[in-house]
C-alpha cells in the first residue's frame, strides 16, 4: 500500500517526509548537506525541501565551521625540514631553500650544516649535484612533475607565474598547475589559487572562490591561508571569526597573526585572554623551530 507524503518529525530511521521506516528493503539516505534527516527517495526529499531548507542551511554552516576550525592546526608535512625534522620558520621562503632535484624544503640551518661538512655542490638532502643552468633545473622539476609530485607541480606553477627558469610568464598556465596540485593535496597550491581568485590573476576575479581555496588550504595546515581568512573576516566585521583564525595561525608561528590579534585587542574586539593565548602559542611555536644551526645562520 502506498504511503502518503505527509511531513513528520525527523527520526533516526524514519523518512523525514513520509514517515516510512528503514529496513525490510527500504534504504534511507541522509541529507548529505546537514546529516540531520533521512529520506526514502528523491521525491520525498524534494517534497520536504521547503520545510527543511532553513534548518538544513543552518546545520550545514555549523558542520562547515566545525571542520574549518578543528582541522589544520598542524603545519603541512612539506613545511618540515626533512633533515632536522623541525617546521621551517615563517615565511618559509626566507628560512629555507628548495632544490628542483627532490623538491624538499631544507631549512637554512641544515643547509649551513651541509656546507660545514664540505657539501657545497650537492643538494643537502638527496645529494644531487646543484646546477645553475635554468634548462637543467627545469628538466629536474618536470621529472618530479611527471611523477605526480604535488609540490613539484605547484612549484612549476610558481615558475610560470613569475616567468622564471626561462619560461614565458603565463599566469593562466600557473593556475592550471596549481589546480592540479591542489587536487593532489598541496596546501601551497590551494593558497596560491586563493590569491589568484581573490585578485583576478590569470582567472576571472571571484572573491568567494578565493576564500573557498583559502579555507581548503587552511584545513590542510597552511598558516598564511589561515591568516588571510582572519583578515577577510576582520574586513567584514566578523571579529569573533577573525580572532579564531588568527589564534590558530599565531600558534603555528605566524607573527602577523599575533600582531593582528594585538590590534583587535586594542580595538576591543579580542579579549586579554585571547591575546595572551596567541602570544603564548606563538612563543611556543617559534621556540620549537629553533636549532643551533638555525641560530648560527642568524649570526652570518
Amino acid at each position: 500500500m502506498a504511503t502518503s507524503c505527509v511531513p513528520v518529525a525527523a527520526a533516526a530511521d524514519v523518512c523525514a517526509n513520509c514517515g516510512r521506516e528503514g529496513g525490510d528493503g527500504v534504504r534511507l539516505k541522509n541529507c548529505t548537506a546537514c546529516l540531520l534527516v533521512k529520506y526514502c527517495g528523491v521525491d520525498c526529499q524534494k517534497a520536504h525541501r521547503k520545510i527543511h531548507k532553513k534548518a538544513c542551511k543552518e546545520r550545514a554552516a555549523e558542520i562547515k565551521d566545525e571542520r574549518l576550525y578543528s582541522q589544520g592546526h598542524e603545519r603541512p608535512e612539506a613545511e618540515f625540514c626533512p633533515l632536522c625534522t623541525l617546521p621551517v620558520p615563517l615565511p618559509t621562503e626566507k628560512h629555507s631553500c628548495v632544490n628542483p632535484c627532490c623538491m624538499k624544503m631544507v631549512c637554512r640551518g641544515c643547509a649551513l650544516a651541509s656546507l660545514k661538512r664540505g657539501i657545497d655542490d650537492k643538494c643537502a638532502f638527496c645529494r644531487t649535484p646543484v646546477t645553475s643552468d635554468e634548462a637543467e633545473a627545469l628538466r629536474l622539476v618536470q621529472a618530479r612533475v611527471g611523477k605526480n609530485d604535488p609540490e613539484a607541480i605547484a612549484y612549476l606553477g610558481d615558475q610560470y607565474s613569475q616567468g622564471r627558469f626561462g619560461l614565458e610568464k603565463d599566469v593562466a598556465r600557473a593556475v592550471e598547475l596549481w589546480t592540479e596540485a591542489s587536487e593532489l593535496g598541496s596546501a601551497d597550491a590551494c593558497f596560491q589559487l586563493g590569491v589568484a581568485y581573490r585578485n583576478g590573476d590569470g582567472v576571472e576575479q571571484d572573491a568567494k572562490r578565493g576564500v573557498w581555496f583559502y579555507e581548503k588550504a587552511a584545513m590542510l595546515g597552511d598558516p598564511m591561508a589561515r591568516h588571510n581568512l582572519g583578515k577577510y573576516e576582520r574586513e567584514h566585521g566578523n571579529y569573533d571569526r577573525a580572532v579564531r583564525h588568527f589564534l590558530i595561525s599565531a600558534k603555528m608561528g605566524d607573527e602577523n597573526s599575533l600582531e593582528d590579534i594585538k590590534e583587535l585587542f586594542k580595538e576591543g574586539h579580542a579579549t586579554k585572554s585571547q591575546y595572551g593565548k596567541a602570544l603564548e602559542g606563538y612563543r611556543d611555536a617559534t621556540e620549537e623551530m629553533k636549532s643551533p644551526d638555525r641560530e648560527a645562520v642568524k649570526s652570518i
